[in-house]
């Protein structure tokens, strides 16, 4: 009996911790809903009110139509489609030669890769700014899609970390059979890495819906604002009207949430048998 307790206690404590923490991580969305709901003059009546008497579902169309929200999710769309190509190809295709690849520099180039994943983003800003606007980029959305195409140096690292841990008398056994380099990476190495690469997937997902930054840098005229970038104009319009800006800014973050709530788990297995091999 004292033993069982001993395990159960210990136990209990840690479930305890983190169901608070969880209550206190999800209070601000909760206000954040229930704010999207309410009357202006009844957002911040004391005691908070988190059930509102009558819900103003008006809200949502209010502030989606207010700015052109469909033009910004267009840009939005294209530029996570096109980013979400871009990344699974470039990086896959480079993980697969620096983990079943032996060439001279392997190593070297694998850790100058790793190494620039320490260089902080504002060093890069301007010679690359220097450089789209030297192409004729700026103010289209090519600057947040092709670089896609050319690899991220963290999910380069974390598939081929999955590619260390996949045997090699698979690669063995398809050159038996006649399988070429390319071969063996499409027909036997793709269908094994499906789970990290939704996870990959989901993370660029997240990443590029929700960037502020880049868009802010490369775009200047509203047709090809992104949905973060709207978000911003909006907020300057509108700041007092709280109602309004809780449902435009749920509106937004909605579809990242939903993501990440469902495909939690896969992302964090994911990641977790990538760091098994070395």
């Amino acid at each position: 009996m004292v033993s069982s307790m001993r395990k159960i206690f210990p136990k209990t404590i840690i479930y305890f911790l983190l169901i608070s923490g969880s209550i206190l991580f999800l209070i601000p969305l909760v206000w954040m809903l229930s704010a999207s709901l309410k009357d202006e003059s009844s957002i911040f009546t004391f005691p908070p009110q988190w059930i509102p008497e009558t819900f103003h579902w008006e809200n949502f169309k209010t502030a989606l139509t207010i700015l052109p929200f469909h033009i910004f999710l267009k840009n939005t769309l294209i530029i996570v489609f096109f980013s979400l190509i871009g990344t699974i190809f470039s990086c896959s295709i480079v993980a697969y030669g620096f983990a079943r690849l032996r060439f001279p520099g392997r190593r070297l180039l694998f850790f100058i890769l790793l190494g620039t994943m320490m260089i902080p983003y504002p060093v890069l800003l301007i010679p690359t700014f220097i450089l789209f606007r030297a192409i004729g980029w700026i103010d289209t959305l090519l600057p947040l899609t092709v670089p896609a195409f050319f690899g991220n140096a963290f999910f380069i690292f974390l598939l081929r970390q999955y590619y260390m841990g996949i045997p090699r008398d698979l690669d063995d056994a398809a050159r038996i059979d006649g399988c070429g380099t390319f071969q063996i990476f499409y027909r036997i190495h793709l269908p094994i890495l499906k789970p990290v690469l939704i996870t990959v997937g989901i993370l660029n997902f997240m990443g590029t819906w929700n960037d502020f930054f880049g868009p802010l840098i490369y775009l200047t005229s509203q047709e090809h604002y992104t949905l973060a970038l709207g978000l911003n104009i909006f907020k300057g319009m509108y700041s007092t009207d709280w109602n309004l800006l809780m449902a435009a800014s749920l509106a937004v973050l909605l579809p990242t949430v939903v993501l990440f709530f469902f495909a939690q788990r896969k992302i964090i297995s994911s990641i977790a048998l990538s760091g098994l091999k070395q």
